[in-house]
């Protein structure tokens, strides 16, 4: 009787979200006005996925702008991730408490003018603080996106959209580094942040005006400032010791002490989480098998595809001396075919369920890994591009049924919570993913039997992906157990 019941409240509420579209657009349908929420949800994330993957393309150049060295320089991406990773579930919890639109605009407010703020920076220095302000921005946006489209969007069609939504996250990844290397040639590495500027006003105008207001939630429940605090400084901690453990060694006294800092914290948030009234992340969600499955095969999908991300451009620039734009224009094939099965996922799981395609996205994954991790100093170029074609298919099978059954799977009234979680599933895979394989590639290249640099190098590339392979299996495996 209660799941009848819930079903009911699901049903009615989704009636509501229409009924005050109607209201809020006279002469426009709800069934309009939601597809106009996507359009201005899919260019905030395009312009998202954009700036990241522009700056990954061109932090070189910023190293010689400002005569930085390479570990400073570094934190300019490192600075991002952290930071929104840590404050994730703390936004999205922000939004179930004060209404998501609300949150989502801000997010705008803050991305936009610290890009603004990025492009006038006189060092690193100051780079890398506004950056760490950008990320905050991103973070309201990316914990907030999926709950407004799942509020918006009916069951039957929650596939549909999260699969588009993911085409504008991949095309904003497949046009970033060319457009970033052209901006560059054209005008200077500034012009890269200034370019958020246009774009982010648009689909702040574009928000503000088609995303319905969704109101407070209407239990006076207070924010869990201390879980929230505890939960941002360990897990920064544990991302930190994550991300430097394969460069200062996973045995030395920072990596070490990081860890150590870490486990304590977040221990001691799951005990606060437990005790307090209103807690910022619900434990009762992971309760649902559907919705602990899916993220945990969320971590192990992110965790392979980044370990691609970091792996590959040592293989194909020092091991096959290709150059940057040749790499840069393989390893679009990637997100090109994302794009084009996230969609189709996406509305096929709305027929379907999540399940098979979830499953059978992470076996496309872990196949196109192992042909990776076959490659070598001969391997006809064509056969990098089918690995990555076979991965990158993988993917995009699995993200948006993934993606819509975690968010299916949470109440209403706890869509922020399980957009936070979503997100910080992918932040903290992407940063195991670098130091897994980061760990595997730097041991094997030092240690390896075999003698000559070159010929470690793709012992260690191969390795490193065959480790990725198995961690994609174990996707598999979590995500065939979800049940229906």
């Amino acid at each position: 009787m209660e799941e009848i019941g819930g079903e009911v409240d699901r049903n009615r509420s989704e009636t509501d979200v229409v009924a005050s579209a109607q209201r809020l657009t006279p002469g426009r349908t709800g069934a309009h006005r939601k597809w106009w929420v996507l359009v201005a949800i899919g260019v905030g994330t395009f312009m998202s996925a954009l700036d990241g993957s522009v700056v990954n393309a061109i932090l070189p150049v910023i190293q010689r702008a400002f005569g930085s060295d390479v570990a400073t320089i570094e934190w300019v991406i490192t600075v991002y991730l952290l930071m929104v990773s840590g404050v994730l579930l703390s936004f999205g919890r922000l939004g179930d408490l004060r209404g998501h639109k609300p949150v989502y605009l801000l997010g705008f407010a803050v991305f936009i003018l610290s890009s603004m703020f990025c492009g006038l920076a006189p060092s690193a220095f100051m780079l890398i603080v506004f950056r760490a302000l950008q990320a905050l921005g991103g973070a309201m946006l990316f914990a907030n996106a999926p709950a407004i489209l799942t509020k918006n969007f009916p069951s039957t069609q929650r596939g549909q959209a999260l699969g588009l939504l993911s085409m504008m996250t991949y095309l904003g990844l497949t046009l970033g580094p060319p457009m970033g290397g052209w901006l560059t040639d054209q005008l200077s590495w500034r012009a890269v942040f200034y370019v958020n500027v246009p774009i982010g006003c648009f689909a702040f105008w574009l928000s503000a005006r088609w995303i319905p207001h969704d109101s407070a939630a209407k239990q006076a429940e207070r924010f869990d400032l201390a879980g929230a605090v505890i939960f941002t400084a360990g897990l920064i901690a544990l991302l930190l010791g994550l991300n430097q453990g394969h460069a200062l060694g996973w045995t030395s006294i920072p990596i070490m002490a990081l860890l150590a800092v870490a486990g304590l914290l977040l221990g001691v948030f799951l005990v606060i989480e437990r005790r307090v009234p209103h807690p910022m992340l619900d434990l009762s969600l992971f309760q649902s098998r559907l919705f602990s499955a899916a993220t945990a095969s969320a971590v192990f999908n992110y965790v392979s595809v980044y370990s691609i991300v970091f792996l590959l451009p040592f293989y194909l620039i020092q091991g096959r001396q290709l150059s940057p734009t040749h790499t840069g224009l393989l390893l679009t094939a990637l997100p090109i075919i994302m794009a084009i099965a996230a969609p189709l996922s996406g509305t096929l799981s709305d027929r379907i369920g999540s399940r098979f395609l979830s499953t059978l996205g992470m076996m496309f994954l872990a196949t196109g890994l192992f042909l990776l991790s076959r490659l070598d100093a001969q391997s006809p170029l064509r056969e990098v591009t089918l690995a990555l074609a076979v991965s990158g298919l993988g993917t995009g099978l699995f993200i948006s049924p993934n993606s819509s059954a975690l968010l299916g799977a949470a109440p209403r009234h706890r869509q922020g919570i399980a957009s936070g979680i979503l997100a910080t599933a992918r932040n903290v895979g992407m940063v195991l993913g670098v130091g897994l394989t980061g760990a595997i590639f730097t041991t094997v290249l030092t240690h390896g039997r075999t003698s000559g640099s070159a010929t470690r190098l793709f012992d260690a590339v191969s390795a490193s992906f065959l480790v990725a392979s198995g961690v994609a299996i174990l996707g598999a495996l979590t995500s065939v157990t979800r049940g229906r």
